[in-house]
Parts: C-alpha cells; structure tokens; sequence
C-alpha cells in the first residue's frame, strides 16, 4: 500500500516538474521574441506610393536594426533611398543624378522611367550644401509623388530605424535584399 502511495506522489512530482519545465520554456522563447522583436528586427509595412516601383502599398519587410548600430548607412540602402552620405553633394539634372559633381546610375528607375507618361521622372533639383555629418539624403523612388529629403532636408541617422533585410509579403515577391 506504500508502494502505491509512494508511485503516486512519484508520478504527481514528475508531472508537477514537467508542468514547470513547459512554463520555463514559454517564458524564455517568450523574453527571447521580445528581445528579439525590440532589439534585432522589426517588421515594416510600406503604406503609399512613395518607393514604387521597387516597393508597394501593402508590402511587408523585415527590418535589420542591427546593421546602422555597427556601421553607417550606404548609398543606395533601402529606408527610402539613400541617395547621399554625410559629405556629399546632390543634384537632379535632365533626370540625371549627380553626385558630388559625377554623374550617377539609378538601374532601380528604368522601369519606373519608361513607364511614366510625364517629361522628367526627376524634375531638376540641387542640395548643393554637403549632407550634415550623421545625416543621409533620401529620395522614393517614386520621384514625382515621393515626400523625401528634397522636402523636408537630410534625415539624422538615429531616425533610421534600420535597413531592409527581406521582403516576406505578399509571398511572390519574396526577396532578401
């Protein structure tokens, strides 16, 4: 008769430290997404017409917010578009990009360029004043509709929340960047 008691108070132990084991692990995959959430990624959903073609309404991408903790933005990353660095000046000429002076290619635009119906996909712009230190210069690639650094001046590096890791939504668009 002991013995029986003995097995149960065994068992209803082993169950009780099982029930424990699972919360434990709820708790840290829990703190862990959390973490992983707040610190290393987040997700973005593109709301407008600003970056079309490359981007549009609806879609969704992963955030890196690690890469512009240990290293600057590049020309070229996707937030908008980073178009010029901390010491660089920009100019729109003809629907050419100028920077610093040298003429520059924008391959992400040649879809977008033939399709549209109007004279200049850029109209012509200059920021002749070099980008501030920790600034960066950004343009949509939607350029006729796009609200960018040609408004509203170079955006301060600590507003970029991080650079475009992936691209998960819709799913035939999927793409790492």
């Amino acid at each position: 008769m002991e013995d029986g008691r003995r097995g149960a108070e065994v068992a209803g132990a082993k169950r009780k430290s099982e029930f424990w084991g699972w919360v434990k692990t709820v708790a840290i995959a829990f703190i862990l997404a959390v973490a992983i959430r707040t610190i290393v990624i987040e997700r973005f959903e593109v709301q407008g017409a600003s970056m079309v073609p490359t981007a549009h309404d609806g879609e969704q991408f992963i955030i890196d917010k690690w890469s512009y903790q240990f290293g600057e933005p590049e020309r070229f990353d996707l937030i908008k578009r980073v178009i010029g660095l901390p010491g660089d000046t920009i100019r729109f000429e003809n629907d050419i990009l100028y920077i610093n002076g040298e003429q520059i290619e924008e391959p992400y635009l040649q879809e977008a360029k033939a399709a549209y119906s109007g004279s200049v996909y850029t109209e012509d712009f200059s920021f002749e004043e070099a980008v501030p230190e920790n600034h960066v210069f950004v343009m949509g690639d939607n350029r006729p509709t796009s609200l960018d650094s040609r408004a509203i001046g170079p955006v301060s590096e600590d507003k970029i929340i991080g650079k475009v890791g992936l691209r998960f939504w819709p799913l035939p668009e999927f793409d790492v960047q």
